[in-house]
């Protein structure tokens, strides 16, 4: 993948990740609803926050391509 691709990438990312910890999207989680008894709202946190983690890891460990 070339650098400026990986760039707009993490760009993108970093919106997304914007987006999901934003209100418009945790009120939908904050509900009384429990999950093996944890509220709703605290695992969407972490799966969300690693989800986030994975992405990053998968393209930044991706080697960068030079376009000749």
């Amino acid at each position: 993948m070339p650098a400026k691709d990986k760039l707009y990438f993490l760009l993108f990312l970093f919106g997304f990740a914007l987006l999901l910890f934003n209100f418009p999207i945790l009120g939908l989680f904050g509900g009384p609803v429990r999950l093996a008894g944890i509220p709703l709202l605290y695992v969407f946190i972490f799966a969300a926050w690693l989800l986030i983690i994975v992405l990053t890891a998968v393209l930044v460990n991706r080697p960068t391509r030079r376009h000749q």
